[in-house]
């Protein structure tokens, strides 16, 4: 029997502060070499859907999954097949479209507590989405603010989320007037938006300021400009990986140049102490999140199991007497 999980029963389990421990123990495990990833791959029916999968392993956690969302008249539908590393079994079906919105702004939380000054204190969030929301969690539980701005192209949209995310996270959050006036002299940045061209510019950041990208994982598109990328000099990616694919920031910042993309730090690496994140006050660093299934894999693990301790979710027979044997080949 395999357990299925509602988007209702994850948004019971996971907090924010319990996904950025699973999202950080997932790049510690990358870096450890126990867990491994596979990068997004999609699928397209000319002018109809769009599918997407990616797939990890986390031999310490003894789960391997993937998660598959399609895309279709502007609507996503999102999905996390989990397996027991050591039967094979499929364990569970779990929705996830907040699940991936939680590991999303984990991710972004790591990325700062490794990356921010330790004394960041203002925050600029370009997006008021769902997205911004959760980004905006994660900083604020990884950071000590005292004032966030928050700017996007809807007026009624930024006040509506500058009154909920200030009584969220118990820190002032301002509407911002321009994408400028929020992220001039801040000190964390973050974008989460679906924009086609930048809505950051390198000469609005102040020096010593770190930037979480996260809003775009296709090549044609970008939120922030080239100057943005170049002025940083600390630029890690959850997968750079997947970054020379897909991630249009880097791509039109960086072109073909070998040597730039090999300056590319894996955030797994940083986090581990491999390698060196912000290495001096006034560095402007810079994290490009893409979204890998690692993330999705470890913290659908740990959902699964605290479902199983509470006795959440519904029991559904899947391949109930069906399996069988490959004879000991490869299928």
């Amino acid at each position: 029997m395999s357990l299925y999980l509602t988007e209702s029963d994850v948004r019971s389990i996971l907090t924010m502060p319990l996904a950025i421990e699973l999202v950080e123990a997932s790049f510690r495990r990358l870096a450890a070499g126990s867990a491994t990833n596979h990068s997004r791959q999609r699928l397209h029916v000319p002018g109809k859907a769009i599918l997407n999968y990616m797939a990890a392993s986390d031999a310490e956690g003894g789960y391997l999954g993937l998660k598959i969302y399609s895309i279709a008249k502007g609507t996503a539908r999102f999905i996390v097949p989990l397996f027991s590393a050591d039967s094979g079994d499929l364990v569970a079906l779990i929705e996830a479209d907040y699940l991936g919105q939680m590991r999303t702004g984990a991710a972004s939380g790591v990325a700062t507590k490794f990356m921010a000054r330790e004394d960041a204190r203002t925050a600029a969030i370009i997006g008021t989405g769902s997205q911004a929301r959760t980004q905006l969690e994660a900083i604020a539980c990884v950071r000590t603010l005292h004032g966030v701005r928050a700017y996007s192209r809807d007026p009624r949209s930024r006040e509506r989320f500058a009154k909920e995310m200030s009584e969220r996270i118990g820190v002032p959050v301002t509407a911002a007037a321009s994408a400028e006036e929020a992220v001039r002299g801040a000190d964390i940045i973050a974008t989460a938006t679906t924009a086609a061209h930048p809505v950051v510019e390198g000469r609005w950041i102040a020096a010593g300021a770190h930037i979480n990208a996260i809003g775009i994982n296709v090549a044609h598109k970008r939120e922030v400009d080239a100057e943005t990328v170049l002025r940083a000099e600390v630029v890690a990616a959850d997968s750079p990986e997947q970054s020379r694919r897909e991630s249009g920031d880097l791509i039109n910042a960086y072109g073909e140049a070998e040597s730039k993309w090999a300056d590319v730090r894996e955030l797994s690496q940083i986090v581990a102490e491999k390698v060196p994140g912000r290495t001096s006050r006034d560095q402007i660093t810079l994290f490009k999140s893409n979204g890998i299934a690692i993330e999705d894999v470890v913290t659908a693990g740990r959902v699964y199991e605290m479902a199983r301790q509470r006795k959440m979710g519904k029991e559904i027979p899947v391949w109930a007497g069906e399996a069988r044997s490959t004879g000991g080949r490869g299928v």
